[in-house]
């Protein structure tokens, strides 16, 4: 019995080990999100040019997925700061958030919903490349 109690407690110690260690990205809702740009956040819309033209959130910054990894040195000042990343649904932003992660940056979220979730809440839009 105490053999098994044994093997039990190990296996849960391990697989909670191995849950924190592969811990799901943090993500943000479009409400905190807007506070969080307040606080300082840096909002990157990893979208197209022509998406991010036809709508985006005010404050945002375009850079788009594709361009990411090549444009880290513009974003080196932000490495240990507060980044949050957006697209049209979450994905892209996923994807940017890793690439960012993978980079040593210590403070991403992805915004769940991206842009979907921001005009269903009635949050502004900015429309225009600027």
């Amino acid at each position: 019995m105490t053999t098994l109690f044994g093997k039990i407690l190990l296996s849960s110690l391990l697989m909670t080990m191995s849950l924190l260690t592969h811990a799901a990205p943090a993500t943000v809702n479009v409400t905190q999100v807007t506070a969080l740009q307040r606080q300082g956040t840096l909002l990157i819309d990893v979208r197209q040019p022509d998406e991010y033209a036809q709508g985006h959130a005010p404050g945002s910054t375009l850079i788009p997925l594709g361009q990411l990894a090549q444009r880290l040195p513009e974003l080196a000042g932000y490495k240990n700061k507060p980044v949050a990343l957006i697209c049209h649904s979450g994905n892209r932003s996923s994807k940017a958030q890793q690439l960012l992660q993978q980079a040593g940056f210590t403070a991403t979220s992805n915004v769940e919903g991206g842009m979907v979730a921001w005009q269903k809440a009635g949050l502004p839009v900015v429309m225009g490349s600027k």
